[in-house]
């Protein structure tokens, strides 16, 4: 593993505690469902009023934090319609603080600008029987996800039964 590598982890499998710091020989935080994230309202708060930090006091306030220290960005996810289930998509939605408000130029495309000098990677786990068609939309959400909060894709997977996201990070070191 390399230096200063931490993993960041949003994962719906299973019901925890929502963050946890990870044990050895893991670097990073883990952030599960137990049915406390509330929503991305789209005030804006996390622009204007406390840059950088949501404005809704619960654990999920500091993704973009969270995110901008990370190394490896690693998504297990149910496979909803081509993109992630509503709890991981959610804690994603709350990383918005990661990109400042204004907007610049990329590839063409109008994108947030990049409020870090920083790039991580990303890992997706799509689980739950996806349909071709969705794995395909799926793929193609994971790219636009990455363009839009500058990460770089290292994998996208498709498997039947929720993986375990420990034995996940150990392919990952």
């Amino acid at each position: 593993m390399r230096e200063n590598h931490r993993f960041l982890v949003i994962q719906d499998v299973e019901q925890a505690e929502p963050v946890r710091e990870l044990e050895s020989p893991f670097a990073g935080t883990v952030f599960s469902d137990n049915g406390t994230i509330r929503p991305c309202t789209g005030c804006f708060g996390c622009w204007i009023k406390t840059p950088g930090r949501c404005v809704l006091p619960d654990p999920y306030r500091d993704m973009g934090a969270y995110l901008a220290n990370s190394g490896e960005l690693v998504l297990v996810s149910r496979c909803c319609f081509g993109g992630p289930g509503p709890f991981v998509k959610n804690v994603l939605d709350r990383c918005i603080s990661y990109v400042h408000p204004y907007f610049v130029i990329k590839n063409g495309e109008m994108h947030h600008r990049q409020r870090y000098h920083h790039s991580y990677g990303l890992t997706v786990v799509f689980y739950g029987g996806a349909t071709p068609e969705e794995q395909r939309t799926a793929q193609e959400w994971v790219q636009a996800m990455a363009v839009n909060l500058y990460g770089r894709v290292n994998e996208v997977r498709f498997v039947e039964q929720p993986p375990d996201w420990r034995d996940l990070l150990r392919t990952l070191l």
